[in-house]
């Protein structure tokens, strides 16, 4: 099975590689009708889209457009204003000992690309990678979830309808399939999910010293100095949080907030719970599987039994692999919730004496993908930022850092490598070469043996 599998996805790369080679997605205008046919595909697919993905997860209408669909369009529409002029050699400055000669910088396209892509943002993270692959003038093969097998069916199905296979195609395969479509060569990887997925790839990658892309994931934190005001911290903690259920890469982890604090931090967020679901959970997505429900409902138990105080709404019945948002209180750094990334809508809150304990904390722990800070203190502000590394950001709110086109999204050291999103996402997947254009016409000599102290002279004046 395994052997059958590999050759077939060995004559599905081979096709992409001659379509790529025969030069038809390298101009601008193939390229711009790409996106074109994305964006107008995922348009036509909205309804199905919010169908699956509220089979899948749960999600609300809304929270599938905002945070799924309507991100795509929106890098769509950055990278299709700019890509002329992303793509546009660029002319640089040439050192005088290379006189006479012009320099630029060409963009090329890397060839076939792999993205693979999670199940807790199904869409989005699998065809906002797609739009800068094709902006860059890529064939893609996707290979969306199998934990979200409604979504992974439609993008399969979205996808079909705008491109031939062998300039995007999309494979709904298992982790076995999986692992034997990484023995093929590609010319570059982009992989978004876990720590220990992301060590996989990098293994496979190796074998053929393939280029890649790791966004991961990681305890992200909050740190409040009590300088914002309470309710509002708590309420932008709070959104972060539920968003998805906790699953989210850059969700809120836990929250570190000075001894004192924190019970009007638990009060004030449990008020923007009352304030976000007035009607009850009805809309709140649900947690992906029966194992992964499980998975939390264990580390809840243990943290409890290790003496955190839990905090919550109390639980609807019938409620099938929801879980209703809860914050833990009298939570040390020891207690098992605060030793793995949570993914889930557990939020524990550890007091802590001073600002300086929070910043030891955080340094000396693995770099988070993303910090979030509320203060008003500008000193304090810049203290943090000279201190702690991360992914990204944002101070005094959460998770909204990675909802624009204009930065650069991904992680650091732990939590990954590369980053994407607008321009970024078109350098992800776009190798520039630095090219000379030397002058036919003139040959300086001092460059060519026999060397002599008087060669050596003239190259100091034009390189010293």
């Amino acid at each position: 099975m395994d052997e059958t599998f590999y050759d077939y996805s060995k004559e599905i790369i081979g096709r992409q590689r001659g379509f790529f080679q025969s030069g038809a997605t390298r101009s601008v205008s193939f390229r711009l009708k790409a996106l074109d046919k994305l964006a107008g595909a995922l348009k036509l697919f909205e309804e199905k889209t919010e169908m699956a993905l509220y089979e899948d997860l749960g999600k609300s209408s809304m929270e599938a457009f905002m945070t799924e669909t309507g991100m795509v369009l929106e890098e769509i529409k950055y990278l299709r204003k700019h890509l002329k002029s992303l793509c546009r050699t660029r002319r640089v400055k040439t050192p005088v000992a290379q006189f006479p000669s012009k320099s630029f910088i060409s963009p090329e396209p890397y060839g076939t690309v792999l993205v693979l892509s999670p199940w807790n943002y199904p869409l989005q993270l699998c065809l906002s990678p797609l739009a800068g692959a094709i902006a860059a003038g890529n064939t893609v093969i996707l290979k969306p979830s199998s934990q979200s097998p409604k979504t992974s069916a439609l993008i399969k199905e979205l996808i079909e309808s705008a491109f031939p296979p062998e300039h995007v195609c999309t494979l709904l395969i298992d982790r076995e399939e999986t692992t034997e479509l990484l023995k093929n060569k590609f010319d570059y990887i982009f992989f978004t999910g876990s720590q220990k997925g992301g060590k996989e790839i990098l293994k496979a990658a190796a074998e053929h010293l393939t280029p890649v892309s790791l966004e991961l994931g990681g305890k992200s934190p909050v740190i409040i100095d009590g300088t914002v005001d309470m309710g509002l911290c708590a309420k932008r903690v709070a959104f972060g949080k539920v968003l998805n259920a906790g699953q989210t890469c850059v969700a809120p982890d836990y929250v570190l907030i000075k001894k004192g604090l924190e019970t009007a931090f638990v009060e004030h967020y449990m008020k923007a719970l009352k304030e976000f679901f007035p009607d009850g959970y009805e809309d709140y997505p649900r947690i992906i599987s029966a194992q992964k429900h499980k998975r939390l409902k264990q580390l809840l138990q243990s943290a409890c039994e290790k003496g955190a105080v839990m905090h919550t709404a109390e639980e609807a019945e019938n409620q099938k692999q929801k879980i209703f948002p809860v914050v833990l209180t009298n939570v040390s750094f020891d207690n098992p919730v605060m030793q793995e990334e949570i993914f889930g809508p557990i939020l524990p809150v550890v007091t802590i004496q001073d600002m300086d304990e929070a910043l030891r904390y955080v340094r000396d722990n693995q770099k988070p993908l993303a910090l979030y800070l509320f203060t008003e203190d500008r000193t304090f502000e810049k203290k943090v930022l000279n201190t702690l590394s991360f992914g990204g950001g944002c101070i005094n709110d959460t998770i909204i850092h990675l909802a624009t086109s204009s930065m650069p999204f991904g992680g650091v050291g732990e939590s990954g490598m590369g980053s994407y999103h607008g321009k970024a996402s078109f350098d992800t997947f776009t190798h520039y070469r630095s090219i000379v254009r030397k002058s036919v016409f003139i040959d300086l000599p001092m460059r060519y043996h026999p060397y002599n102290k008087e060669k050596k002279n003239l190259v100091r004046r034009f390189m010293g």
